[in-house]
């Protein structure tokens, strides 16, 4: 089942990353189909969240190659910008600037990167607000909202840039328990609207309602990936059954 070149969004081949000594991501090869959800797992420390920074170039890597659309991520200035322009991304933390609105925060890209008028970009800006069911907030500041209101004005920002694909990183976890769901339920709604989707999570409910494939990362490494309903029934790898076991107790 080799996908043709012409549906691959992101690819990974041999990826290698290290911090001084540390051999962060090892040889990793991966390959999103466009329009394809994939969730990447793993304990702490396994290299999730570090291969997801350096799809959009938040890390460099010091071996192998990553291509978006095509686009080689070579380091240049150029491949970075013409990559973050395509690729939208959400923090664990909401990173939003705390001295503009709602609105604001989801106008400034697209004006300064795209070039957009304010009209232009407020339209657009509100179209994502009410995109993730927070219109009615576009003129607050993110203290004036709660974390998992301030995490969906973080996607609606992410989206007012029109992007080909997202990455998110633990979008959930630094969230109050009853504020989860909103988030997972605006990440399950984009889903089904046919966005690629590479999401860094613990939410294994999650994964098993959206992921086309689930992959178990585990010391820079991705030790297995499977569809939801085989990585969760019949894990085959000795590490995946004991994070499942773990994972799924606690929930």
């Amino acid at each position: 089942m080799s996908p043709n070149h012409q549906s691959t969004m992101i690819a990974l081949k041999g990826v290698g990353k290290w911090y001084g000594p540390f051999h962060a991501l090892k040889s990793i090869n991966l390959e999103v189909r466009r329009g394809e959800k994939i969730v990447i797992c793993g304990p702490s420390g396994s290299g999730k969240s570090t291969l997801i920074r350096c799809i959009n170039a938040l890390e460099e890597t010091q071996e192998g190659k990553i291509t978006v659309e095509g686009q080689l991520l070579d380091g240049s200035a150029k491949a970075v910008d013409a990559i973050r322009r395509e690729v939208g991304m959400v923090f664990q933390s909401f990173n939003l600037f705390p001295h503009m609105t709602a609105l604001q925060n989801c106008t400034l890209a697209p004006m300064r990167v795209r070039g957009l008028g304010r009209a232009e970009a407020e339209k657009l800006a509100r179209k994502y607000l009410e995109r993730v069911r927070i219109g009615d907030q576009a003129d607050k500041y993110p203290a004036q909202m709660s974390g998992g209101q301030q995490q969906r004005v973080a996607i609606a920002r992410a989206l007012s840039m029109e992007p080909k694909a997202m990455l998110f990183d633990e979008a959930t976890s630094a969230l109050d328990p009853e504020m989860v769901k909103e988030v997972l339920d605006t990440m399950i709604s984009l889903a089904r609207d046919g966005m690629t989707m590479v999401c860094v999570t613990h939410e294994m409910g999650f994964a098993r309602q959206v992921a086309d494939r689930v992959i178990f990362m585990a010391n820079g490494q991705i030790v297995e990936e499977a569809q939801p309903e085989v990585f969760f029934t019949s894990p085959k790898h000795e590490r995946t059954k004991a994070f499942l076991g773990e994972i799924l107790a606690h929930h």
